[in-house]
């Protein structure tokens, strides 16, 4: 009885309870009106019990999903009733279901892949997870006896069809593994092969027509592909998608959930983000790093732009890649970048995305040797973080195929080891669209390690004896300068496999006087961005930003969230598709 008094006394708007609540309710949660009913993700510290779901019920709540690859329920309550659920001293934290969005031509050749195939690499054996909008059956997904590649498949979304309907999922599986059989032989000029043309695919489908899903549906085929990863060896999950970072990594479900399948032996792929022309707070886009991209563990991958050639030498990051830190807990991301701007991979009949934008449809003149002013059914051009991460999990492949013994912090710590470090400073590109002008400097926080070498990285041989976690950065008030932690514990100690003569050698772009030194790797003389001061009080390292008193504390920290994300700022609920706030870009980058 007395609970239901408290849960009428919420609907008509009581607000003192979520004023005096408990740090384990995420900030965003708290803001709703106690009335509104919510899907949440509620956390508990070992499995739940059926007291817990008892719990749940008994606050006029639902269980939807009982989690097993993380201790935690997915549950529909009125918002206000989270507050006494959260009396549970078994609780860790509860947060909202949130929103996720899905945020070879040339490509193929520029990161080495061609040549891991003419040697025999093809990720043979290797199955892929890709946790997207499904996979359409394509011809170039098939085996070399007819067959679909396609081992698997689950819809998480309820639709009723495991196929593409967004056209997103598509896209990306044919960057991992479309073969080329429609853009092979004497008859073409160009060939769409993807960077492991023979993996095996497991279509965990997660977002709907409009590229759409939830946090509880990404768990939820997250838990799947480990418990299938010995049936289909699943040893690489792609997740070309995200949503902002709301709270530390360490509370976030869905970082605690690829967290699991990492140390369950897979290694995970998540897009940066398409954040890096916002300034909306003064930041020049940094601070921009999407979720699960945000987490230590997995490998976080940027957009570059291949500009349509082979060589690299005029490659230039894409102006809209998100750039780290990370909000909260100040991770150094992206951990490297990889092609991602205008790449040509498969399209998915009648889908969102191709109906809606034709004009991304290749004309067959382009890659066929003919006259004809039709265009391709089978190919697509998208642009953005989501078509860079496929590169990178395609890569890893290769690299499981040759040593099936590698675990998943060897195969990111082979992979930032090896990638090409060089770089112009500074790059601009105008948007023709607007006219507007942004200039990219070449930091660690936009472009990680480097630039993905997947020959260099299969043919590397070192081996992890530490984990691979992406390390954190820190920020002097007094000198405005910022430094990186040296983990001497972890893979990126002095005396591990990132010593001074290794990835950090003073010849590369993470010197041992610059990242792990005494000088700065971010200063007044370092890293310095002309005539902007990003460390001002009110910008990216000021006091009410991403660097602000408040914004490492904790899960009771509301500083990050209020400030650049705020509900009605840029990640609000009517955040829309464009290559600032998305996994994807319709039209590209010059």
């Amino acid at each position: 009885m007395k609970i239901r008094s408290l849960i009428f006394a919420l609907a008509l708007g009581c607000s003192t309870l979520v004023n005096a609540a408990s740090n384990n309710i995420a900030p965003d949660l708290l803001a709703m009106n106690p009335a509104t009913v919510v899907e949440a993700i509620v956390q508990y510290k070992t499995a739940p019990s059926t007291a817990e779901v008892d719990a749940v019920r008994a606050l006029g709540g639902k269980v939807n999903i009982q989690f097993k690859v993380i201790p935690a329920l997915a549950v529909t309550l009125p918002a206000g009733s989270f507050v006494v659920l959260a009396k549970d001293p078994k609780i860790v934290y509860i947060s909202p279901d949130r929103v996720v969005k899905r945020a070879l031509d040339y490509a193929e050749p520029t990161v080495g892949a061609l040549t891991a195939f003419q040697n025999g690499y093809d990720g043979t054996g290797i199955g892929i997870a890709i946790i997207d909008s499904g996979v359409t059956a394509h011809p170039d997904l098939n085996n070399s006896r007819g067959f679909p590649r396609v081992v698997f498949s689950m819809d998480f979304t309820w639709s009723g069809n495991n196929g593409d309907a967004y056209g997103h999922g598509d896209h990306v599986a044919g960057i991992l593994a479309g073969d080329a059989v429609e853009s092979v032989g004497p008859l073409y000029t160009h060939t769409f092969r993807g960077i492991a043309p023979n993996v095996n695919l497991i279509n965990l489908k997660v977002l709907d027509a409009t590229g759409t899903g939830s946090d509880s549906q990404v768990i939820w085929a997250i838990e799947t592909a480990i418990m299938l990863k010995n049936t289909f060896n699943i040893r690489v999950i792609n997740l070309s998608l995200g949503r902002p970072v709301s709270e530390s990594y360490t509370l976030d479900p869905l970082c605690q959930a690829v967290e699991q399948a990492w140390t369950s032996g897979i290694v995970v792929v998540a897009s940066a983000g398409n954040g890096g022309r916002d300034n909306s707070y003064g930041t020049n886009g940094y601070g921009t790093i999407t979720a699960p991209g945000n987490d230590p563990l997995v490998i976080t991958v940027g957009a570059m732009k291949d500009q349509r050639t082979l060589t690299r030498s005029d490659d230039t990051i894409a102006s809209y890649s998100s750039k780290g830190p990370t909000l909260f807990d100040h991770v150094v991301k992206p951990d490297l970048v990889a092609p991602g701007n205008l790449i040509i991979s498969l399209l998915a009949p009648n889908s969102n995305l191709v109906t809606t934008y034709p004009g991304n449809i290749i004309p067959l003149s382009y890659y066929e040797n003919t006259i004809s002013t039709g265009k391709s059914p089978y190919y697509f051009t998208l642009s953005g973080t989501s078509m860079a991460a496929p590169m990178v999990s395609g890569t890893a492949a290769l690299m499981l195929q040759k040593d099936p013994t590698l675990s998943p912090d060897t195969v990111k710590a082979r992979l930032m080891k090896t990638a090409s470090k060089n770089f112009p400073a500074f790059s601009t590109v105008t948007d023709p669209a607007t006219g507007i002008s942004y200039t990219s400097q070449y930091d660690i926080f936009t472009v990680g390690a480097g630039y993905l070498e997947s020959w260099s990285a299969l043919n590397d041989g070192d081996k992890a004896t530490g984990i691979a976690a992406s390390p954190i950065a820190t920020y002097n008030s007094k000198t405005h300068e910022v430094y990186v932690v040296n983990a001497n514990t972890a893979l990126w100690g002095s005396t591990a496999l990132w010593g001074s003569t290794a990835l950090w050698g003073s010849t590369a772009l993470w010197g041992s006087t610059a990242l792990w030194g005494s000088t700065a790797i971010w200063g007044s003389s370092v890293w310095v961005n002309s005539g902007t001061a990003l460390w001002g009080s009110t910008a990216l390292w000021g006091s009410t930003a991403i660097w602000g008193s408040a914004a490492n504390s904790g899960s009771s920290t509301v500083n990050g969230f209020t400030a650049l994300w705020g509900s009605t700022a840029l990640w609000g609920s009517t955040t829309v598709e464009s290559s600032q706030t998305s996994l994807i870009s319709i039209t590209g980058e010059p």
